[in-house]
């Protein structure tokens, strides 16, 4: 068998699972197998199958039909151009949310200056290490209630260069913090309690339920981070909070209550959904 043979077959069995992207899981996983980039996948496709890694890909290959997702077998997701490792107590970084850096670039203006950037939720530390990866000269704060999660952020600063200008504490939101930031930025659990049970099987078994779970109305996690931002954000800074599907007008609502100015309409994701709130403090 050869190496495009074996991807193949792979995605021929993804496909009659059901899996939505057949073709690309079993790519990702054959490269994980021979310990192939991309391009060197495509080159030798047609080179002898060593028999070792073909045992290795049938191991990842079964987990996989077992709803296990590729980015959870490989412990990795690719994020804003970097490459994040994951752990059990973080959610996989989606495509929706970069959305939130986006947006959270444009309201700082990008640009060299030593901003102090606050990230609650950090979970895996994507969200705040895009935005230092943008902004050379800034420095970052990453709050999780999850000691695993504050680690596996840790573990990426380190890994992307970025430790030095990034730090990480266990917390509950920003309760313990007594200082002031230029620019907040959470993506906070925001499913409603009841519709946890009904996300797909690939989230609710392999995603962390705390970083799911928002509360009977999907609300709990904005009330508290929104009633801190006055206390939090420095005078004319700017908080980007990523939203559920249909929650912009309630998660407005509660910027407006809490004497903050609500900078426009949420920025969209690829798919149209309005997906980052930018609020800003009082000047």
């Amino acid at each position: 068998m050869t190496l495009g043979e074996a991807a193949r077959a792979a995605a021929s069995r993804f496909a009659l699972a059901g899996i939505d992207t057949p073709e690309a899981d079993a790519r990702a996983l054959v490269r994980e197998a021979f310990g192939l980039d991309a391009a060197r996948l495509i080159a030798r496709a047609g080179d002898a199958a060593d028999v070792h890694a073909l045992a290795r890909l049938e191991h990842l290959v079964l987990r996989r039909l077992g709803g296990e997702p590729v980015d959870r077998i490989l412990g990795r997701r690719e994020f804003w151009g970097l490459d994040f490792m994951l752990a059990p107590e973080t959610l996989a970084p989606r495509a929706d949310t970069e959305t939130v850096v986006q947006a959270a670039l444009d309201a700082v203006g990008g640009g060299d200056r030593p901003l102090a950037v606050l990230d609650l939720g950090v979970g895996s530390g994507c969200i705040l290490l895009a935005l230092l990866s943008e902004l050379p000269s800034a420095t970052g704060l990453g709050v999780d209630r999850s000691f695993g999660a504050a680690r596996a952020a840790r573990a990426n600063a380190e890994r992307l260069g970025l430790g030095p200008r990034a730090h990480f504490v266990v917390g509950d939101w920003a309760a313990a913090l007594g200082r002031r930031f230029d620019l907040v930025v959470s993506n906070p659990p925001y499913i409603a309690s009841a519709d946890v049970a009904g996300l797909d099987r690939e989230v609710r078994e392999h995603d962390p339920v705390r970083a799911l779970d928002g509360g009977a109305d999907g609300l709990d996690a904005y009330r508290a981070i929104v009633a801190d931002l006055p206390a939090r954000l420095n005078p004319g800074g700017a908080a980007v909070l990523e939203l559920g599907a249909g929650q912009e007008p309630d998660v407005a609502r509660l910027a407006r209550q809490a004497g903050l100015r609500v900078d426009g309409a949420a920025w969209a994701d690829l798919g149209g959904v309005p997906r980052a709130l930018v609020v800003r403090a009082a000047t």
